[in-house]
Order: C-alpha cells, then sequence, then structure tokens
C-alpha cells in the first residue's frame, strides 16, 4: 500500500489507479496529488472550519453522496468538531488543518470538501454572507451582470465583496464579517440584500425558490447563510468533466468577456497561481461589521 508522507503524518492510500473522472482518465492518484501540491494555498481557507466531503468512491459517473459525520476508522490525527444537530445529537465534523488531512480525504474520493461559513470556536456566527449566483441554464453573461450588480450593491453598503468562480455554472459573491452576528440576522441581511437586487433587475434576477418560476432569470442564493450549511471551499475540485476547481478571482477579472466558470481544473490551475497571488489571501482582514451596512439597506429599502 503506498505511503504518503506528511512531517509526523502518514496517510497509506490505497487504488490510486482507479479512475473518478472517465472522461478525462484522472485517477485518485491525480486528485491525491492535486491536493497535497494545492494544500498551501488552499488550508488557509480551511482551517477551523468544520466541512462537510462529498464523496464518489466509484467516480463521479456513478454518483455520489455527501458525508458529515468524520468515521471512527479515520486516524485519530485527522482533527474532529463535535457540533450539535438541530434535532438533537452531535455530528463529528472533519476540520482540515494540514496537509495529511487534504490528502486523506481525497484518498477517501472526498473529491470536494464544502466548509462552513463559521469557525469551530463560534459555528453559531458566521465570519462571511455568501450570495450563490445560480444561472437557470449556462448563460454565465448573465452571471456575470448578476455578479457585478450584486458587487455593486454590497460595496455600496459599505462592505468588501471577494469573488469566486464555482467550478460549476455561478459564482459565489462573497463578504467577509465581523463574528458579531448571529447567522439569522447574517440571512436576514443577505435576503434583504437579494430581494432588493431583484427589484433593481426583475427581469433578469430572481430569489424565486421554485425553478419553475424562475424563468430564464439568474438565482440569487441566500440559503447557504445558516447553521450547517456550507459553501464549496476555495481551491476545491468539482465532480464535473475535467475536474473543474472553485477558483478565487479577482474583482477586476469580471470584466473579461472569457471568463468561464470551469476554466480551471485540477490539470490547469496551477499556471495560475504560478503568476498571481491568492486572490483571497487578505479576506480576514477585510472583514466588516454589518452594523452600519444593515442601516444603510434599511434606507434604501424603506
Amino acid at each position: 500500500m503506498p505511503r504518503r508522507r506528511f512531517g509526523p503524518y502518514t496517510v497509506e492510500t490505497s487504488n490510486e489507479d482507479k479512475v473518478l473522472f472517465p472522461d478525462d482518465g484522472i485517477t485518485k492518484g491525480e486528485l491525491i496529488d492535486y491536493y497535497e501540491r494545492v494544500a498551501p494555498v488552499m488550508l488557509p481557507h480551511l482551517r477551523d472550519r468544520p466541512l462537510t466531503m462529498q464523496r464518489f468512491p466509484d467516480g463521479i459517473d456513478a454518483g455520489g453522496f455527501y458525508h458529515k459525520d468524520a468515521p471512527a476508522y479515520f486516524p485519530e490525527w485527522v482533527d474532529r468538531a463535535p457540533l450539535p444537530k438541530q434535532d438533537g445529537g452531535t455530528v463529528d465534523y472533519v476540520v482540515c488543518g494540514n496537509a495529511a488531512t487534504l490528502a486523506f480525504l481525497a484518498d477517501q474520493a472526498c473529491i470536494t470538501p464544502h466548509v462552513w461559513l463559521g469557525r469551530r470556536d463560534a459555528p453559531d456566527r458566521p465570519d462571511r454572507i455568501v450570495i450563490d449566483l445560480d444561472p437557470s441554464g449556462d448563460d454565465f453573461e448573465a452571471v456575470r451582470a448578476a455578479a457585478r450588480w450584486t458587487l455593486e450593491l454590497l460595496e455600496e453598503l459599505g462592505l468588501r465583496v471577494f469573488l469566486q468562480l464555482t467550478g460549476s455554472r455561478g459564482i459565489h459573491v462573497v463578504a467577509p464579517i465581523r463574528r458579531d452576528t448571529a447567522f439569522d440576522e447574517a440571512r436576514g441581511f443577505a435576503r434583504a440584500a437579494a430581494r432588493l437586487l431583484a427589484d433593481r433587475h426583475p427581469g433578469e434576477l430572481t430569489i424565486e425558490h421554485r425553478k419553475r418560476e424562475r424563468g430564464d432569470r439568474v438565482y440569487l442564493d441566500t440559503g447557504r447563510n445558516a447553521w450547517g450549511q456550507t459553501m464549496v471551499a476555495p481551491y476545491a475540485a468539482r465532480a464535473r468533466p475535467g475536474a473543474p476547481v472553485a477558483t478565487p478571482i479577482e474583482v477586476a477579472e469580471l470584466e473579461d468577456a472569457g471568463l468561464d466558470p470551469r476554466a480551471h481544473t485540477i490539470r490547469s490551475l496551477f499556471d495560475r497561481l504560478g503568476g498571481r497571488a491568492d486572490p483571497w489571501h487578505a479576506i480576514g482582514r477585510a472583514a466588516r461589521s454589518l452594523d452600519r451596512p444593515r442601516e444603510a439597506l434599511r434606507a434604501l429599502t424603506g
């Protein structure tokens, strides 16, 4: 059984030649290689955050599942955060703070880790707000316009804004906030902001949850701003052909007509990282209180 050393930790991998992405011949070994290599830039976005594993043991064509509770067979050195469930009991979430854990999860065919918006020491206090821009089809130009309008509103309200290509069809618009707001308040703010955006651009944007009611409008999804909800981790691979990566981008990149949410893959991402710093490297220092943005939003909505 192959072994990979990470300082004091050893990860024993298995079936590295198993193909997880059939159309591209991408094996589990290549996925582990990717996460081992991307760990220095990815780990700051994972540390102290409970995560949900999206696993595909038989490859992406066979379907996968979401896995929250760390099994007993996981090594003792894989950090865990026991957190209460809303209906009672607890869940032992994995918390990934080192490259060994990231590689171990990849060996478990965890293609995509999804992280909480709160940290383990205050899981009920989010440190970011996320508006997920979800198109009805594959019209990414509509998503770019939606991202521009969302960015402009949140900055008008006094927040700093960061963007991430989801590696699927959309964009995550993220505003870091101080940890002095409960999830209910953060979600209320996000919903009110999304409602205002939909009122301003009724032909292009919607907050309608039911797909059949959206038409061809971009859905402003604020549902991630709640206890136990997650967002795809920055630099996580996605279970789609080509193994695209959820990629943080600079705000200025929105103006690139060739922008593609699936452009960066586990095979091409390092060409990008070799030429620029992580656009989210300072996201923690950009956190703002929601007090003034909330007042400004009330003034705009009456």
